[in-house]
C-alpha cells in the first residue's frame, strides 16, 4: 500500500457519516433518562396523492432529564442504545409554558 492509498483510508474512516435530524414534540418524559419525542411528517400519499400527515414517536436519550412535556426539540440519530432507543437529544428549542 503506497503513501496515497493509506492517506485516503485514514480520511474515510475517520469522516462521519451526516445523522438524521428532526424536530418534535415531547410527549413523555416519565422514564429515566428517556422521552418520547412525536414527529410530524408530510408526505403525499401514493395512489390519492393528497397530503397527508404522519406522526412517528421516537424515543429520545436525554442524559440530564431537561425536557418536560410539550417542549419543541432537536434530536439526532445515533447508535442503538437500547431496544428501542435510537435517538438522541441535540438541543431544546422552545420551552413548554
Amino acid at each position: 500500500m503506497t503513501e496515497e492509498e493509506a492517506n485516503t483510508e485514514h480520511q474515510t474512516k475517520a469522516e462521519r457519516n451526516q445523522r438524521k435530524e428532526r424536530i418534535g414534540l415531547v410527549v413523555s418524559n416519565s422514564m429515566e433518562k428517556t422521552a418520547v419525542v412525536a414527529v410530524v411528517e408530510r408526505v403525499r400519499h401514493p395512489r390519492y396523492r393528497k397530503i397527508v400527515q404522519q406522526t412517528k414517536k421516537l424515543y429520545v436519550h436525554d442524559e440530564e432529564n431537561t425536557v418536560q412535556v410539550g417542549d419543541r426539540v432537536r434530536v439526532a440519530e445515533t447508535r442503538p442504545l437500547s431496544k428501542s432507543k435510537r435517538w438522541r437529544l441535540v438541543e431544546v428549542l422552545e420551552r413548554a409554558r
